[in-house]
């Protein structure tokens, strides 16, 4: 085995045997959720980082506009402002492709492991580790690969595809999962895309561009994500369609694990709004004394003589 097989592929490969072989008769979808749900639930502290820096990026966008405004043209002390308030605000813009840099070798990884259960069998003695091979289901599915369950809840195939073309068949359930995929995916992205205001579209801002008036950054970056919030999703259907059901089963529980968790810390950046406001400080106005009335009355009653005297001055002045 090389490094990636070594390090991702048979970890990934004897966690999920494990999960399959304590589920009561052997569901591989089932195992594949549970799969899912931890490794979501273990990228929860660089999820909730990410997230964070999404929102402030967010709220930096009217600074970020002035900063160009005031650089006027100059790209070089733009870049350096920038990158001193990114600093200042403790923002890394690479920091984001973190949760990325993890779910490709995961997804590659699962992809494989289905191909050993599916296709290579022969390998599972293989790749499994000595303790897990202490047990029992282990045991059997080594000697008897051919016992290994491929369906979940005996509809959805894990190893099937929802599109097949030789013969051409449409797996009905797959392509529900498929969709599902793609919706979650929709929906994960709008949660944390900004609102654009501006009613250009990309094409507007390409015809300006042509026409000699400098394109806004900020503007173009919206319509971009707005347009790849809406493109992502599609591709991502007719990428999950040519995939094994596992895949698409996995995608969509990933999904939907994430929105729960962006709702979450979305949540709590709104409460930590509502608590700044609520430690405002606020005036305490006790009940005046009759002395402190009277003190208080003074200066007003001067302010009215002030201005009663500025009147009468007026007034002579005219005359």
């Amino acid at each position: 085995m090389d490094i990636f097989q070594l390090l991702i592929v048979q970890p990934i490969f004897n966690l999920l045997i494990v999960i399959y072989s304590i589920i009561p008769g052997g569901d591989f979808g089932v195992a594949v959720i549970i799969f899912t749900v931890l490794v979501r639930l273990a990228m929860w502290p660089l999820v909730k980082k990410q997230l964070h820096q999404t929102k402030a990026m967010q709220k930096m966008q009217p600074e970020l506009a002035r900063i160009k405004k005031e650089t006027k043209g100059n790209k070089q002390l733009e870049g350096v402002k920038m990158m001193e308030l990114y600093k200042k605000h403790d923002i890394s813009p690479f920091r984001s492709i973190g949760i990325l840099l993890i779910q490709v070798p995961i997804f590659i990884a699962l992809y494989q492991v289905i191909q050993i259960f599916t296709l290579h069998r022969d390998k599972i003695d293989q790749y499994t580790y000595a303790f897990v091979k202490a047990l029992a289901p282990v045991q059997d599915l080594i000697a008897h690969p051919e016992h290994f369950n491929e369906t979940s809840l005996g509809i959805i195939s894990m190893t099937g595809r929802a599109l097949t073309t030789n013969p051409f068949s449409i797996n009905i359930v797959l392509m529900i999962l498929a969709i599902g995929a793609a919706y979650t995916q929709y929906i994960m992205a709008k949660q944390i895309t900004p609102k654009n205001k501006s009613k250009k579209r990309l094409r507007d801002i390409m015809s300006e561009a042509s026409a000699g008036k400098e394109a806004d950054k900020s503007e173009m970056n919206s319509i971009m994500m707005g347009s790849m919030t809406k493109f992502l999703p599609v591709m991502m259907f007719l990428i999950i369609i040519n995939l094994p059901g596992a895949i698409a089963l996995y995608y969509t529980v990933s999904n939907i694990v994430a929105v729960f968790q962006q709702s979450r810390v979305l949540k709590e950046d709104t409460d930590e709004m509502i608590e700044i406001a609520d430690e405002a400080p606020v005036t305490v106005h006790k009940k005046a004394t009759a002395k402190a009335r009277a003190k208080d009355a003074q200066p007003a009653t001067i302010i009215r003589i002030k201005a009663k005297d500025q009147g009468s001055w007026q007034g002579k002045k005219k005359g």
